[in-house]
């Protein structure tokens, strides 16, 4: 059985009882991201497989997006050559970290849809906002609407044992 951490992604987003009644769900700071903006993308390496519509960054590898930071040390792009160069996905693997203005995730592999709008990391994911954090297999985030949702997967699966954890900071009440 697939345990998924939406309340615990919702508590650890900020976002109170009243505001999910309001909003509608969890909502991630990456909510309304622009996947249309320039891809900025530096590494120790490239190689260009033009046949196959890729190319591989390797080492060092820094993508930035608007607001979205991506840091890895291997990264694939496929792009579709059709009417000149547009990016449709980057695979990246070994230590990845997606960074927001106010949040910070870490997996150790990650896939970036910028079709489907979607930012999917796996393995050790680690999920962090203010002070909170939340820890899984999976982790998915739907740039459209803003949902963050986290799975613990099956057992042995990642770092969290087929459960998802959390640790979460409490205001101060005066």
């Amino acid at each position: 059985m697939r345990r998924t951490g939406t309340i615990l992604a919702s508590l650890l987003l900020g976002v109170g009882a009243a505001a999910l009644a309001q909003n509608g769900g969890p909502v991630s700071a990456l909510k309304g991201h622009d996947s249309d903006a320039p891809v900025d993308v530096a590494a120790d390496r490239i190689e260009v497989q033009e046949r196959a519509d890729r190319a591989l960054f390797v080492g060092n590898v820094h993508v930035k997006q608007a607001d979205l930071t991506m840091d890895t040390e291997r990264l694939t792009v496929a792009y579709s050559s059709q009417g000149g160069v547009q990016i449709q996905r980057l695979d990246a693997a070994g230590g990845v970290v997606v960074t927001s203005p106010s949040e910070t995730a870490r997996g150790d592999f990650g896939i970036y849809d910028l079709q489907r709008k979607l930012i999917t990391l796996v393995g050790g994911v680690q999920l962090n906002r203010q002070g909170s954090q939340v820890n899984g297999s999976r982790l998915v985030i739907d740039l459209n609407t803003g949902r963050a949702v986290i799975d613990g997967g099956g057992p042995g699966i990642g770092q969290s044992g087929g459960r998802v954890t959390g640790h979460f900071t409490v205001p101060k009440r005066s």
